[in-house]
């Protein structure tokens, strides 16, 4: 059946979530500090792979998933018992990245168009792990339909976050050659990009650029919370956004973007996510990440309040390298940490209270002999955790990487795992180990090779 019409067949379903669901697993109760989580696997559309990216205050899980043969990805809506592909516009993948934090309906993500790239980039696309030679397309998808967002007149755009007031971001090519652009390592970028907020105006989407920091050629747009406050970066089209180019990291308050500073790196400060009360947290290039001329690739989680500016978080203990992906509104936060500079040994975590706790501690002794949680994507406002979780299978870590839902609370005849649990004694196989770190470098802004450095 055509992935346009499964989609549309599901949108009985989706009324009935909107106005009845209260999430797969919803608590009523206000998050309370970390106790454990239980795991519900939410499964594939028939490969091997799927990613729960983020996750709305109804509990939708959104993401993407494989189909069989693993050559296909599609964006994905999860709702309690249901696996909804929402299909492409042409193309043969689509994906939903960023935080999207609307709860009536609205969905923003990213699709090939089926159309060939007439300037043969390879950045838009197979940053997300495309790679078809299409153009890729921001979308917004409601009501089993999905609708093509207007763009600046070049070939791609990608929808990054959405808000309850019905807001897009993200961001778009326009028509100019941009000059600081850098093919490098297979990876073209001709047209300059720039971040965009999209708005439906008496029934039609519009686009309206916002403005890079002063200076700057290019940016790009990644959340925005139900004040209007949008976050991304901002710098040089250079290496096509994947290296030192993200040299700003911004907020746009009323159009105006706002330099957030950094943690003494010199690239890399990209925000993820900002939550209602305008808290923002992402990743960026800590101290001393320039070695003989070179860029290494050095990230540690953030966060940053307008009365405290920009503080790292660090990382968990005995590790290198970290990244936060999301905050709700009561400030907790999460992320991954990472053993090396290479991306290994990722460890998924949740941040409250000045605390950083690997979540796979806080899982009961059956789920942690069943998954580990090895990223996440989104946090809601009720605690409960999008992530992805690598199976386990006698004790070894596999390739199998599943989106779960994490539900705080619940019946635990087991009991969580203390620090020296099974968690700590599951073998990760060296193929796991290979998929993480693509992995982890696909969430980013360029398909590197992660802890490869970049020449400036």
């Amino acid at each position: 059946m055509d992935l346009r019409v499964r989609a549309a067949a599901t949108v009985s379903i989706l009324f009935s979530a909107v106005s009845a669901s209260p999430g797969l697993g919803a608590q009523e109760a206000s998050p309370q500090p970390p106790s454990h989580y239980r795991v519900i696997d939410l499964g594939t559309l028939g490969g091997t792979v799927s990613s729960g990216n983020t996750i709305n205050n109804l509990g939708w899980v959104m993401g993407s998933s494989n189909e069989a043969g693993d050559t296909v990805q599609l964006a994905t809506l999860w709702l309690p018992g249901q696996q909804i592909p929402l299909g492409t516009l042409g193309g043969p993948s689509s994906n939903v990245l960023w935080p999207v934090k609307n709860n009536s309906g609205l969905i923003s993500g990213v699709t090939e168009n089926g159309s060939h790239d007439p300037l043969n980039e390879t950045f838009s696309c197979p940053v997300f792990g495309f790679g078809s030679g299409n153009s890729c397309v921001a979308f917004a998808w409601k009501n089993g339909r999905m609708t093509q967002l207007p763009g600046l007149g070049g070939n791609n755009s990608i929808g990054a976050g959405a808000n309850n007031r019905g807001q897009i971001v993200g961001w778009a090519e326009n028509s100019i050659h941009d000059p600081t652009c850098v093919s490098r390592r297979g990876l073209v970028q001709v047209l300059q990009f720039e971040a965009v907020i999209w708005e439906m105006n008496e029934g039609q989407w519009q686009v309206r650029q916002l403005p890079p920091y002063p200076g700057d050629p290019d940016s790009a747009a990644t959340a925005i919370n139900d004040a209007g406050q949008a976050v991304g970066i901002s710098g040089l089209c250079s290496v096509a956004i994947g290296g030192y180019s993200a040299i700003h990291a911004v907020l746009w308050e009323d159009g105006h973007p706002i330099d957030l500073h950094n943690l003494g790196g010199h690239g890399w400060n990209t925000p993820a996510a900002i939550n209602n009360r305008g808290v923002v947290v992402g990743f960026a290039n800590q101290p001393n990440d320039v070695s003989n001329g070179s860029l290494a690739f050095l990230p540690e989680a953030f966060l940053w309040t307008r009365e405290g500016g920009i503080q790292g978080l660090h990382t968990l203990p005995g590790d290198a390298v970290s990244e936060a992906t999301d905050i709700n509104d009561a400030g907790q936060v999460v992320g991954v940490s990472y053993g090396g500079t290479d991306f290994s040994n990722p460890r998924a975590f949740i941040y409250q209270n000045g605390m950083m706790t690997p979540l796979n501690q806080l899982l009961s002794k059956s789920d942690q002999a069943g998954f580990y949680i090895s990223s996440t994507g989104g946090i809601n406002d009720l605690g409960e955790i999008a992530a992805q979780a690598n199976l386990v299978s006698n004790g070894v870590v596999t390739t199998t990487l599943h989106a779960v839902l994490l539900v705080p609370g619940g019946d635990r005849e087991d009991g969580a795992v203390e620090a020296q649990g099974v968690a700590q004694e599951l073998v990760i196989s060296e193929s796991a180990q290979a998929q993480m770190r693509q992995h982890a470098g696909m969430r980013h802004f360029g398909p590197i090779r992660p802890g490869a450095a970049r020449a400036q």
